[in-house]
């Protein structure tokens, strides 16, 4: 779904990242690596695979789009167990097969917890906001006067309803100052936003982008995680 923020063309990917073609950059919100290790070693059976699911999603958009410059808006571990040898394995070889890539992570607070990526890694480590203008990148939605915020964090979905059947979709929040992107880790769950009434809501169903139809006046607003 190609739409105009900040005077800028970019496009709203079906896979959960935001494409901006004039820099050749690609933008990804909360991909949480290690977290599924992260619950396996607490006990909780849940499914191995989330962070090579993760970077194979990567790579299938590296080879769709132009890109020279990837920038995480932050959470890229989800905890100081993401570290562990087998899951930092994976990631290296990732790497190695993309070292002209330029990588940027914009500190999250799981990022505050876990520690920076390992060095070799070769991630340039910013905090917030990261002014590319017209934008700052965040990963904490906010207002900044250096430019129009675009943020993760919050893993926004939408609940499409008709009667008693509900369907929560992943969904990019497009605001006026300040806009949000969905989660693109694998394995991260999602917070139900109301549509504002300066907001426009773009769900993501399947492979397609959707433009939500604008919120009627008085209409209740849900944020936050």
């Amino acid at each position: 779904m190609q739409v105009v923020l900040a005077g800028q063309t970019v496009l709203l990917l079906a896979q959960h990242a935001l494409y901006w073609p004039a820099q050749r950059l690609l933008v990804v919100a909360d991909i949480h690596f290690g977290k599924a290790a992260s619950f396996r070693a607490l006990g909780v059976p849940v499914p191995a695979g989330t962070t090579t699911q993760n970077l194979a999603a990567l790579d299938a958009l590296l080879a769709t789009h132009a890109v020279d410059h990837l920038l995480f808006l932050g959470d890229f571990l989800h905890a100081r167990s993401a570290h562990a040898s087998a899951t930092m394995a994976v990631i290296r070889h990732w790497r190695l097969r993309h070292p002209a890539l330029r990588l940027t992570l914009v500190r999250g607070n799981h990022d505050d917890r876990a520690g920076d990526p390992p060095a070799d890694l070769d991630i340039a480590i910013v905090d917030e906001p990261h002014v590319m203008t017209p934008f700052a990148f965040c990963h904490h939605p906010q207002q900044s006067v250096l430019g129009h915020v675009v943020a993760g964090h919050v893993h926004p979905v939408y609940r499409l309803a008709s009667g008693a059947d509900g369907l929560r979709l992943p969904c990019f929040v497009v605001g006026a100052q300040c806009s949000l992107l969905p989660s693109f880790g694998a394995f991260t769950g999602g917070h139900a936003v109301a549509q504002r009434a300066d907001e426009r809501l773009f769900v993501v169903a399947g492979e397609q982008v959707f433009l939500v139809p604008p919120a009627r006046p008085g209409r209740p607003a849900a944020r936050g995680r």
